[in-house]
């Protein structure tokens, strides 16, 4: 059984990646439009609010999911969702940087069996450290059970 106060101590807001990106208009277009966008600040690159849908800052992710010594769960691992909180509008064409975090660890019995919640979180910035949006992924595990 996985001692999840254990995994806090070691692991909660303790950064283990970071990754840059460059957003182009074009992309951000295209997403808008594939998600059913009708705002001009997500269409209109002339549009002076022009920025990323949320959804699409929800689809930027770092190169590592989990910290490189985080143990291994077993299980049934399942996507639990995701979240964004927008500080600023994200534009095309500037440097981001996106610094990953486990910002929670918790876990909840069910019919099932005991399930672990892992949010990890990406704040990203600019260039001059202002965070500009906050994405949480969450992930599921389902412990397998003991027969």
């Amino acid at each position: 059984m996985v001692d999840i106060e254990e995994l806090r101590k070691q692991h909660l807001e303790t950064q283990f990646d970071q990754k840059e990106f460059v957003l182009s208009a074009d992309n951000l277009i295209i997403a808008a439009r594939a998600s059913g966008e009708t705002r001009e600040e997500f269409l209109d690159p002339e549009n002076e609010n022009f920025q990323a849908t949320p959804a699409f800052l929800c689809s930027l992710a770092s190169g590592s999911t989990l910290p490189i010594d985080f143990p291994s769960l077993g299980g049934i691992p399942m996507d639990g969702g995701k979240a964004v909180e927008i500080n600023a509008p994200v534009k095309p064409g500037i440097k981001l940087t996106g610094k990953t975090s486990l910002h929670e660890i918790y876990d909840k019995k069910g019919r099932s069996g005991r399930m672990i919640f892992i949010v990890v979180r990406m704040d990203l910035y600019n260039d001059d450290e202002e965070l500009l949006a906050t994405t949480d992924s969450r992930l599921v595990i389902r412990e397998k059970p003991d027969s």
